[in-house]
């Protein structure tokens, strides 16, 4: 077959591609707000981020800027840069639409990224586009951190970049590349841990091969100043603190050795809810199978681009798990950096290299003849099916989540506001068995939140409403004064679940709050989304319930006496 039949040939496979994106894509734009979306750091908290920030007028506010909106005040620099493009998208758009803009986006990118990255630097033959085309569409439909951006699914067209321009061959479209991902990505989610690894790249080019390729390391040291410039309120935060953040009390390392071994396996295996790659079923065993071949063919120099990327996949997680080791816990504890930034997100790298790692598999299997292409192309329809039952639309369906319009109750929240009857600024409320996002999303000024950067003090003063059933409570005690990052009202007698569906029949029945701190913070309504049967007892007093069809839940409002 010549050239011109491949070439014709991968442009139908790459149309395909794009409908299937498309196909994959519809759901959020043809069903709007009665889409179904993870809840967990999505729906729970950035969401409602952005329409909040978009409402306090402070998207370009100074640095010691707060948003009354949220815990009488949170920092402005919680909220991140104002010249990110998912900020820009909430600002422009209806959250709903913005979504599922930044969603095509960052798909779309990711194709083209990590298709440009394998047909350039990793599979030369021409006849082997299914692999490319597969792994990339493949790649592209993984279920990644909505609000991550491109931080994960933007490195492949980030390395495409700088392997151009290591090896020389650098042109514009490269550095513009480096110069635009900064603006729709994030450094401390994603590219700090690529431009990292990046460095250790020139480092090693450096001392094996003394190559010193002064635009490489230009290249590296551009991209990190640019992502400095932009997310300059992350540095003026490290910099300069004024005060101690709840990040301060972070103790992250507690797990003791064999509990590390096991999450380093489960890393391994099944990968972590903000990079989630679902690589279990086809692409491990994929990979066990190229390194059985690779052992038994004594390929090892032959085919060390694999052998390298399948040893730093499992690097990666051993990392992860034992940052988590408590051997680390009395440097952390002198070493404040160590705390307050994860540097277990190394594994954040993991994304594309498994999917690298599948592609330079499946290629060393299809030269070795028809049988073995034919066994390549089932691994990957496998993948690609697999993803596309893993739609957001599918699978929060399955698991019976709310859609876009259930979990913020618009409708129910206005009809909560025009009860109470009052200016919402002149009133703070918390929330109990379900999310404070959907309050703040709402309007309401809420003293509870979902942030993990806010005054230390505050949640000190926080908890003196909710101590008594933090005592009743071990793992919840141990959850908010060693994170506290969900600055909740916990209720013993819930637990650490925060959404209690209108069908619930749980109930309340021995609440124990400190009111009177609730009202000297401002605290002047709760909205439960069960009933608290000793409401009155503990300083409260219930004025009405709150349904409708259109909502997940049904809520109880409750006054402080």
């Amino acid at each position: 077959m010549n050239q011109n039949k491949f070439a014709s040939k991968e442009r139908i496979f790459l149309y395909g591609a794009f409908a299937l994106i498309i196909l994959f894509l519809s759901p959020m734009f043809f069903l709007g707000q009665d889409a179904h979306m993870r809840v967990h750091d999505n729906l729970d908290s950035n969401i409602a981020w952005y329409k909040v920030l978009r409402n306090s007028g402070e998207l370009f506010g100074p640095v010691d800027a707060v948003i009354p909106q949220i815990i009488n005040g949170l920092p402005r620099n919680a909220f991140g840069t104002e010249f990110s493009g998912i900020q820009w998208l909430h600002n422009l758009f209806d959250p709903m639409t913005a979504y599922s803009l930044s969603q095509a986006l960052t798909r779309i990118i990711a194709f083209i990224g990590m298709y440009l990255l394998l047909k350039r630097h990793f599979i030369k033959d021409q006849d082997a586009y299914p692999i490319t085309i597969g792994v990339s569409l493949a790649f592209a439909l993984t279920p990644f951190w909505p609000s991550g951006m491109l931080s994960t699914l933007g490195q492949p067209l980030a390395l495409w970049a700088f392997l151009n321009i290591r090896k020389r061959e650098g042109s514009w479209k490269d550095w513009l590349t480096l110069t635009l991902l900064p603006l729709y990505s994030s450094f401390v989610l994603g590219f700090f841990f690529f431009l990292a690894a990046m460095g250790l790249l020139w480092l090693r080019d450096l001392a094996v091969k003394r190559d010193i390729n002064a635009k490489f390391l230009a290249g590296i040291m551009y991209m990190t100043l640019l992502f400095l410039l932009i997310e300059y309120r992350l540095v003026y935060s490290l910099v300069i603190p004024e005060a101690p953040t709840s990040r301060n009390e972070f103790v992250s390392s507690t797990l003791g050795f064999w509990h590390t071994i096991r999450l380093a396996v489960k890393n391994y295996f099944l990968g972590h809810t903000h990079v989630m790659t679902l690589h279990t079923l086809i692409i491990v065993p994929l990979s066990f199978i190229v390194i059985w071949f690779i052992a038994r063919q004594g390929l090892w120099k032959q085919e060390k681009q694999f052998v390298r990327l399948f040893i730093l996949n499992g690097v990666l997680s051993i990392w992860y798990a034992f940052w988590f080791f408590k051997g680390w816990e009395p440097l952390k504890e002198k070493v404040g950096l160590l705390n307050t930034f994860n540097f277990a997100r190394f594994h954040f790298l993991r994304p594309m290299i498994i999917y690298m790692m599948f592609g330079s598999g499946a290629y060393i299997l299809w030269k070795k003849g028809m049988a073995a292409k034919q066994l390549v192309k089932i691994f990957l329809i496998l993948q690609i099916a697999l993803l596309f039952l893993a739609n957001p639309e599918l699978y929060y369906r399955v698991v019976h989540q709310p859609s876009f319009r259930e979990f913020y109750a618009e409708e129910q929240f206005r009809d909560i506001k025009n009860y109470i009857g009052k200016p919402q600024s002149s009133y703070r409320v918390a929330s109990i068995g379900i999310h404070p996002s959907i309050s703040q999303y709402n309007g309401f000024y809420t003293l509870d939140t979902y942030n993990n950067f806010y005054p230390l003090s505050y949640k000190h003063q926080f908890r003196k409403i909710i101590s008594k059933e933090l005592n009743k409570n071990k793992k919840e005690k141990k959850y908010f004064d060693t994170w506290g990052g969900r600055c909740y009202i916990f209720v013993a007698e819930l637990g650490k679940k925060y959404d209690y569906r209108k069908d619930s029949k749980k109930k309340i029945h021995n609440l124990q709050l400190n009111t009177a701190v609730f009202k000297k913070m401002g605290g002047r309504y709760i909205m439960s989304a069960v009933p608290i049967l000793n409401a009155e007892e503990d300083g409260l007093h219930f004025l009405k319930s709150f349904n409708s069809s259109r909502s997940a839940w049904k809520i109880y409002l409750y006054k402080v006496k």
